[in-house]
């Protein structure tokens, strides 16, 4: 029995105990709510009661319109410098792209100028050199020979002309380049004429034209010695109206 009893009294001892412990724990806690409630800077450690009045903040609910203005001003001035910028941008170019076409026209021009230059050139030469090959031909008769005999002679700057060729031809042969005269003068001293113009060896000899036959049969040789002789002794055989 006593040892309970001891028992509860050492128990009321330890609650005294315990609620002087409560109570000091909670009056430090206390404390510390009320310092961590307060500012931190040592200046705000006086109470709210004291703490200075708050500023007054002045505003107006009128619009401001002025800065507005001049803020769409600049935005608009900006905006035709830009516009300005890529107009002038776009016109430099434009004119780049037309100098460019005009450049490239310019020198498709010449060159297709040089190109017409060169193809006038190559066919002048295709013509020389066909004209150079293409020799020139004459007929077979009285006509085609009179005619090679001119050129000849044009050549050798003998002068004579168709029509008196012609006309001593058919009087002394009768257009026959075969025809020989073995009753004249010229035949009894044994050079007989012969030919188309009835010339004499030693005559066709004489005055024979370089380039043409040796033969005085030939047609052309023939007519063009004596065109020779006769421009040489009468000026000319248009000038000769009989034996020669």
């Amino acid at each position: 029995m006593p040892k309970n009893i001891l028992t509860r009294g050492h128990s009321r001892a330890l609650s005294r105990h315990h609620k002087i412990a409560a109570a000091g724990v909670a009056a430090l806690g206390a404390a510390a709510i009320g310092i961590s409630a307060v500012p931190s800077d040592a200046s705000t450690t006086v109470s709210s009661e004291a703490a200075a009045p708050a500023a007054e903040v002045a505003y107006s609910t009128e619009q401001i319109t002025d800065v507005k203005a001049s803020v769409t001003d600049q935005l608009a001035g900006a905006s035709v410098k830009a516009e300005q910028i890529a107009a002038k941008k776009k016109a430099e170019a434009h004119a780049k792209a037309q100098a460019a076409a005009k450049k490239k026209a310019a020198a498709a021009k010449k060159a297709e100028k040089a190109r017409q230059a060169q193809e006038s050139a190559s066919r002048a030469a295709e013509r020389t050199q066909v004209k150079k090959a293409a020799k020139k031909t004459y007929a077979n008769n009285l006509d085609g020979w009179i005619r090679e005999s001119l050129d000849i002679m044009k050549k050798h700057g003998i002068p004579g002309s168709y029509e008196g060729i012609h006309r001593n031809i058919i009087r002394e042969s009768s257009g026959n380049p075969n025809a020989i005269n073995l009753w004249d003068i010229n035949a009894k001293n044994g050079i007989p004429s012969k030919g188309l113009l009835q010339v004499i060896p030693p005559t066709f000899e004489a005055y024979h034209v370089p380039g043409t036959s040796k033969n005085i049969y030939d047609p052309v040789a023939n007519i063009t010695a004596a065109c020779n002789y006769a421009a040489d002794r009468y000026g000319t055989m248009d000038n000769v109206d009989s034996a020669y």
